[in-house]
Parts: C-alpha cells; sequence; structure tokens
C-alpha cells in the first residue's frame, strides 16, 4: 500500500514519514511494519503493523491543492456543538480519531472560536493543542514548509 518515502497521516499522532518497512516477531508473531519518521515534535518513531493500516486509519498526507480547501474550512462558520461539555468532548474526539484532516480543522475552528467567545476547559484546551499540532504536521509535510511556518498559517487563517 505505501513504500518508504511516503508521507501519511497516523490518526492521533498526525503526519509522518515512512523510514523503513521492517518484519518484526512480537508475541511470537512475525509481521510486517512500517516504520514512521513524525518530524514535528520530539521525532518520535512508531511501528504500525502493515495488516492494520486500514483498521488504523493510515492514510496519504494531502496535497498543495487541498491544503486552500482546509485553510477555506478555517474561516468558515462554526458549526454546531453539543451545550453539554462531555458530549461535545466525545464528539470532537470521535472527529480526531477520524483522521480525516477536515474534521481535525473543523475541531481546531470550533474549539478556537469557543476559546475567543467562552473560554474552555482544561481538557478542551488540551484537546485543541492536540488537534493543532495533528493539523500543523499535515500541512508542513503537505507544503514541505517548518513547523513555526505552518503554525503561522494556522494562526491567519483565524484571523
Amino acid at each position: 500500500m505505501f513504500k518508504v518515502g511516503d508521507k501519511v497521516v497516523y490518526p492521533m499522532h498526525g503526519a509522518g514519514i515512512i523510514e523503513a518497512i521492517e518484519e518484526k516477531e512480537i508475541l511470537g508473531q512475525k509481521r510486517e511494519y512500517y516504520v514512521l519518521r513524525f518530524p514535528i515534535g520530539n521525532n518520535m518513531k512508531v511501528m504500525v503493523p502493515i495488516d492494520n493500516c486500514q483498521e488504523i486509519g493510515l492514510r496519504r498526507v494531502i496535497d498543495k491543492s487541498e491544503v486552500q480547501n482546509v485553510l477555506k474550512l478555517l474561516r468558515s462558520s462554526c458549526t454546531a456543538m453539543p451545550a453539554n461539555w462531555n458530549h461535545r468532548y466525545r464528539a470532537n474526539l470521535e472527529k480526531i480519531k477520524s483522521g480525516n484532516i477536515y474534521a481535525v480543522a473543523e475541531v481546531v475552528r470550533n474549539l478556537a472560536r469557543r476559546e475567543r467567545e467562552r473560554g474552555l476547559s482544561s481538557g478542551e484546551k488540551r484537546m485543541l493543542e492536540n488537534a493543532k499540532q495533528i493539523l500543523i504536521s499535515e500541512l508542513v509535510l503537505a507544503m514541505e514548509m517548518k513547523e513555526e511556518e505552518a503554525r503561522q498559517l494556522l494562526d491567519r487563517a483565524f484571523a
């Protein structure tokens, strides 16, 4: 499905690059794994079983042409969110888990606006930062830019 050098998104972790494909024996079972390196943050490496990729939701990073659609979504009006904090948190978590960049961008947009207007709980603040980091990681790889440039691009979308 993917090859070494491909830029992919691992839901809940963000965008990374496939550095290697390795066969490992874990718990007595031999499997092939993608070795992903996440250039944003702490340069973490993760091994993803190749046969679980679709279940996990591993997908290619969007191309440059789609970035404008993401930025347009960030500038658009908020969608209705549950008033109850717990319901809102769960709905947003499901969107982030989906790995869909538009769903993650929607969470970022809605929580950023809510933070400006009413403030967020500590849990939602962490969720906003996590969602932003996931979005920034994909923008970095899609646009081939530095993390700070991607963060500024995101911030300008809210201005």
